[in-house]
């Protein structure tokens, strides 16, 4: 997929979804085998602005939501135009 696409980021495809969630703190469902919602928004240092780990149906982060988070901590961390 990433060379496919040739994405420029890292993605978590493919990893192990045991080793995954003990990395992240995720949430793993034993009886199921699976990872719970998780998403991050990464710093461009590579540093994590914000994480949200759901494990239900709701809790997950929009494409509208981190678009307006992004654009928020962009502009908050600007220099003022006075």
């Amino acid at each position: 997929m990433v060379d496919r696409h040739k994405l420029t980021f890292s993605l978590a495809y493919g990893m192990d979804a045991k080793e995954f969630a003990g990395m992240t703190g995720a949430f793993f469902a034993d009886k199921k085998g699976f990872v719970h919602a998780t998403a991050f928004i990464i710093r461009p240092d590579g540093n994590i602005d914000d994480a949200v780990y759901s494990t239900g149906p709701i809790g997950r982060l929009t494409s509208a939501d981190t678009l307006m988070l992004i654009d928020y901590r962009v502009k908050a961390e600007s220099p003022s135009k006075s």
